[in-house]
């Protein structure tokens, strides 16, 4: 039998300063509020109950970028630390899109040191060109989904 060693995935913690911006993976940063918000206006997320959303951020790799005190921007990684993450709800503030922090907290991610070669998955509707950029590619024939049960 293999001994099973406990990861302790919260001792690792990421800050990457550039222009006025800060991306930083420190959950207690995170302003729920302003990720509720972002998120009840995405195609995505818009019919998830707040309680999910909660449950979602707390047992993830969430990443946030901020200017000062305002988060402005979010993405959440879902992982097993050994094999494969799934990054999902990436947003940007409306205000602060076409600045590059999109690509910027996209690179923080895919080439941090937790999820070295580690496969990435994800799903978007309008942002291929943006994640093609970091070697994700499209796989339509591969993806299955299984919705929820009621």
């Amino acid at each position: 039998m293999i001994p099973f060693k406990t990861l302790d995935m919260g001792a690792l913690s990421m800050e990457i300063r550039f222009d006025a911006y800060v991306i930083s993976d420190e959950k207690a940063k995170l302003k729920v509020e302003t990720i509720l918000s972002f998120l009840a206006r995405s195609y995505w997320a818009d019919k998830r109950v707040e309680t999910a959303i909660r449950r979602s951020i707390e047992t993830s790799h969430c990443y946030g970028v901020y200017e000062g005190e305002k988060q402005i921007a979010f993405a959440r990684v879902v992982t097993d630390y050994a094999t494969v993450y799934y990054l999902c709800d990436v947003f940007v503030d409306e205000a602060y899109r076409g600045q590059g922090i999109g690509k910027r907290l996209v690179d923080a991610i895919v080439n941090s040191e937790e999820l070295k070669g580690l496969s990435g998955l994800l799903g978007t509707r309008d942002a291929h060109g943006l994640y093609e950029q970091y070697g994700f590619a499209r796989e339509p024939e591969k993806m299955m989904r299984r919705r929820p049960v009621s």
